[in-house]
């Protein structure tokens, strides 16, 4: 710009420029500077003159058929995209005085920002499906594919033969949607195959991949096959979350995305206000979406300080919902209905709250329901069942937040509800600072990491959250590092959702303001590395084992191998304190290993019993 327009010389720019920089990043070290110094002489050399076609300046828009795009995207999500939302009419809105907006609208997005896609190599791949489990925005996938499927497949669309008991007969693929990959590499990084089954392209968006995306979304999801709560065979389930706008290797999506995968379908979150609410609603993208039958998870976001309250609220509400329905019941039962009616009624109440027969009883119940042909006190009670049949089916109740609610401004009400012995789900996603406001200092923050309000190094120890829940002897709590051990996390969630009570589960999320040296396309691998060094621990304690007389908590991690030091410096946040603040970083770095040192033989002690 300076160079074209010369308002000043060129010179004093470059200056005023470079002292920006030196304010801006001169925490993070001598090579940030010097990318960045080398980023304005770029700039400077190589820009390139465009000829713009006298054309374009008489150039319109061509008249094109309405396309077959739902009326919502349509009307409303496009027009805000483009900016224009305020044109948008009232009348766009009359249906949606509550403010709901529909799910599922991400998948119409496509926004092909990714300057490398994963690449498939069928012959190298193990069928393990860790690429679909690990990704942050579920746009890679695996697919399984019969015959009749196979034979109107593109021709692109290879397969090999699908591996393991059950699966004769069908193919097997994985599939990445280019337009809605962000390029940050975890896939292929993660992939355990001895030559990788996939290597990141350098050429971004592909339309023959774009063709076999389209094909694979006509695909049967074919789930009931493996095991739904093993690490491959949850990923042959929709996932409720997809194409999220998070941050390229995000590492909180990948957690709740695996969540939606095997409750999605009876699902109810809460939201606490944070990087969580930004990309799991941000309007008009919704990428909490639905199955083919219209089911999916409900989704709502009330205060960042109340989001506990909230969810806790949403089960009070359904149980009050429920019990209505139990009261419709017991008139069907002194009535003279079918037999087949008082079955299915009877079958229902028994199994209703068996999170893995509800959804089948519910089923049943809602077809004699409504085949049944009945008057009087009978009709008016069938009626008010049917009018409640969302609620049939067990409530999976989830509150979702960051370490900034859950540590710091919402433990209040958090505290309230693991306290309150009522069934809700609680899942943080710790960053370990409030990533969503710019980088500020959590109560999850570690001593020595440096974070907004705390420029020279966090001088206290990071809270133990999941050891104040333990204290209460009746709460579910585990501790969770996806990179780390994925079999662990899976059998934490659950357990969680299984158990009959409150439940909190801790996972550690990568974030871009950790300042990672080998960036966010290692945040799986970043996770595994936290765990190796002592940095973070995997447990879970389980209050149902008291019953059985066994111990309740397990430790999942074993004694540290890897170096701490190393660990911590290869992230900005801790390494910016030797160069800013030599005088306190070592005394820092020795107490935040002690810290985490003493955690771990706490946790020891506890599981040696």
């Amino acid at each position: 710009f300076f160079k074209l327009t010369g308002v000043i010389p060129l010179d004093d720019a470059v200056t005023y420029l470079k002292e920006g920089i030196d304010a801006a990043y001169g925490k993070k070290g001598q090579q940030i500077l010097d990318m960045n110094y080398a980023a304005v002489n770029a700039g400077i050399e190589n820009a390139v003159k465009v000829e713009v076609p006298e054309s374009w300046r008489t150039a319109t828009d061509d008249v094109t058929e309405k396309s077959a795009y739902p009326e919502f995207i349509e009307e409303v999500l496009v027009p805000m995209n483009r900016q224009e939302g305020d044109s948008i009419p009232v009348s766009k809105f009359v249906g949606r005085e509550d403010g709901a907006f529909p799910s599922g609208t991400a998948a119409y997005e496509k926004r092909g920002v990714a300057t490398s896609v994963p690449v498939w190599d069928k012959n190298n791949c193990i069928q393990c499906n860790q690429c679909s489990f690990v990704c942050p925005h579920a746009a890679i996938r695996p697919a399984l594919v019969d015959a009749g499927e196979a034979a109107k497949a593109p021709e692109s669309f290879e397969t090999l033969p699908a591996a393991g008991k059950g699966f004769e007969g069908l193919g097997y693929r994985i599939q990445v949607s280019p337009l809605d990959c962000l390029g940050c590499g975890n896939c292929a990084d993660i992939c355990p195959a001895k030559e990788k089954a996939l290597t990141m392209s350098s050429g971004g968006w592909d339309e023959v991949q774009e063709d076999n995306w389209r094909f694979f979304e006509t695909v049967t999801i074919k789930d009931g096959i493996a095991n739904k709560e093993s690490v491959k065979g949850s990923q042959f389930a929709l996932p409720y979350l997809e194409f999220s706008g998070a941050c390229a290797g995000c590492g909180e999506t990948p957690y709740i995305k695996v969540v939606t995968q095997l409750f999605g379908d009876r699902m109810m979150i809460a939201n606490a206000t944070g990087c969580s609410s930004i990309w799991g609603a941000s309007a008009p993208s919704m990428p909490y979406t639905k199955n083919k039958e219209g089911r999916g998870p409900s989704w709502a976001n009330s205060l960042f300080e109340d989001n506990a309250e909230y969810g806790f609220g949403m089960k009070v509400a359904v149980d009050h919902i429920r019990s209505k329905i139990d009261d419709c019941v017991d008139v069907l039962n002194d009535s003279a209905v079918s037999a087949e009616l008082k079955d299915a009624a009877a079958e229902w109440t028994l199994l209703k709250d068996d999170k893995k027969e509800t959804r089948r009883v519910s089923d049943a119940f809602v077809t004699a329901l409504e085949k049944e042909q009945a008057g009087g006190e009978a009709a008016e009670a069938i009626a008010e069942i049917l009018a409640r049949r969302d609620f049939l089916v067990k409530k999976s109740v989830w509150a979702l937040g960051g370490d900034g609610w859950a540590y710091d401004i919402g433990y209040g009400g958090l505290d309230h509800v693991l306290a309150s012995g009522e069934d809700v789900n609680v899942l943080v996603f710790d960053t370990e600072v409030y990533s969503n406001t710019g980088g500020q200092s959590s109560k999850a923050t570690p001593a020595a990491a440096i974070a907004k309000f705390a420029a020279s190094g966090k001088r206290i120890k990071k809270k133990d959250l999941g050891m104040m829940a333990i204290s209460y002897g009746y709460v579910y709590v585990a501790q969770v590092g996806m990179g780390a051990d994925k079999n662990q996390f899976m059998k934490a969630i659950v357990e969680a959702e299984q158990f009959n009570g409150p439940s909190l589960v801790i996972c550690y999320a990568p974030c871009i303001n950790h300042g990672m040296r080998k960036g966010m396309g290692k945040s799986q691998e970043n996770i595994k590395d936290a765990v190796a060094s002592g940095y973070w621990h995997l447990y879970r304690f389980n209050p149902d084992l008291k019953k059985e007389g066994k111990n309740p908590f397990i430790l999942d991690s074993k004694e540290p191998t890897e170096s701490f030091r190393d660990y911590i410096l290869d992230q900005v946040r801790y390494r910016s304190l030797q160069s800013e603040f030599p005088d306190i970083a070592e005394q820092l770095f020795e107490a935040a290993e002690g810290n985490a040192r003493e955690r771990y033989h706490t946790y020891k002690k506890l599981a040696d019993g």
